[in-house]
């Protein structure tokens, strides 16, 4: 491939998966299953998206399946977003430019529980930070966060370089925490997941947690994950007599290490950062992570007999959507004012954009991620349950 002998295109993706290897000591590189790609149009920008249009019109195919992440422009609805036809179309050259050289227009960063989950010692590229945590933790593949341009090389070769979590020896834990306070729904799952990422602090940090008083669901899971990275850049972590690779502590290496307590100090400090009672909702956001269907259902028995006063949106993978619309999630959410938006995240939606096209400044979710997130984007973020949001969504206040 280095020497062209595979075309100009392969040369170009093996050449920047070289000098990612060497910029981390890699020593060789490893096939891949699968990868999964982040190509949001706010994200690849013009440049990128003309960089997806070259490798087309050069007869770029990838060779093992490669997917996408959500997209930043539901197409069948974005104007009364607050969303430009710039933007769409943007959105559409990307769209259409991927879907040439193979890569399958999935739209979602909950791949794990609703495309082709990786198994144990699977190798894979993925992109998306909460991707790559549940894969590594939960399924216990082999992953790096791969930036857009790597995620596509490693698409187009079928390889990656052979550093971090693809070396068993990156996979042991570095810091022990003992959890105290129990989490009891979606947003506590979070909220422990943010504030070990906090305290790991670090890419190359690997927390393994004790003390917890049941097995996550696989969205208890999935809240905790995405939270972790957005705090501390986690890739991995452990849970003892849960994640497939600590079956016991001492199988990562967490018995040789000092005990750092996470209890409700810790995460009422956390909570206290995003709002609270009495405050003011001008939108309230379930995403980041999508929902899966259980969430959507979740979504809909909360939301019926109700009418909201201020605009509501839930992000639903493509996968997740029919289903949910076929079971009447969609619409009971919907017919109470709520809007499902379908293969999208809000944050990589021209997040900032569409906050000053529609006058929001107040936002909620129950999503320890996108909270951290929508302050860099001009928001004043606040954080509740879902049942919680929900109520907001119908009076405007957080109760």
């Amino acid at each position: 491939m280095l020497a062209g002998e595979f075309g100009p295109v392969k040369r170009w993706a093996i050449d920047h998966i070289v000098q990612v290897g060497r910029m981390f000591d890699a020593t060789d590189l490893v096939p891949v299953s699968q990868a999964h790609i982040m190509g949001d149009p706010e994200a690849v920008g013009e440049a990128g998206a003309d960089l997806l249009e070259t490798l087309r019109r050069d007869q770029a195919r990838v060779t093992i399946p490669t997917i996408t992440d959500p997209r930043g422009v539901d197409l069948s609805w974005y104007a009364p977003l607050g969303q430009t036809e710039e933007m769409a179309t943007l959105e559409r050259r990307i769209v259409e430019a991927m879907t040439g050289i193979g890569i399958m227009m999935t739209n979602t960063c909950i791949n794990y529980q609703t495309v082709m989950p990786p198994v144990l010692g699977d190798h894979v590229a993925f992109g998306d930070t909460g991707v790559v945590i549940y894969s590594n933790s939960i399924c216990g593949a082999r992953s790096n966060f791969e930036g857009g341009p790597s995620a596509l090389a490693a698409g187009l070769t079928g390889r990656t370089p052979r550093y971090g979590l693809h070396l068993e020896e990156k996979r042991q834990a570095t810091r022990r925490f003992r959890v105290t306070e129990q989490p009891k729904n979606l947003t506590d799952w979070g909220l422990l997941g943010a504030a070990v990422g906090k305290l790991a602090g670090s890419y190359w940090a690997v927390p393994v947690i004790e003390g917890l008083g049941a097995v996550p669901t696989s969205d208890e899971a999935k809240h905790m994950g995405a939270a972790m990275p957005s705090y501390g850049s986690t890739p991995l972590f452990h849970m003892v007599g849960i994640t497939p690779e600590a079956p016991t502590l001492a199988a990562v290496g967490g018995d040789k290490l000092p005990v750092e307590m996470v209890g409700e100090d810790l995460l009422g400090a956390l909570r206290s950062r995003f709002g609270g009672r009495g405050d003011k909702v001008d939108v309230v956001v379930f995403a980041a992570p999508q929902l899966s269907l259980a969430e959507m259902q979740m979504v809909a028995e909360l939301s019926r007999g109700r009418e909201f006063q201020v605009p509501i949106f839930a992000c639903a993978a493509p996968q997740v959507y029919p289903d949910a619309q076929r079971m009447g999630f969609v619409d009971a959410f919907e017919q109470a004012g709520g809007k499902v938006l379908v293969g999208t995240c809000f944050y990589n939606g021209f997040a900032r954009e569409v906050g000053e096209a529609n006058g929001w400044t107040r936002i909620l979710s129950n999503s320890a991620k996108i909270v951290n997130i929508l302050g860099g984007y001009g928001y004043q973020p606040a954080l509740a349950d879902m049942a919680a949001c929900i109520d907001a969504a119908e009076t405007g206040v957080i109760q």
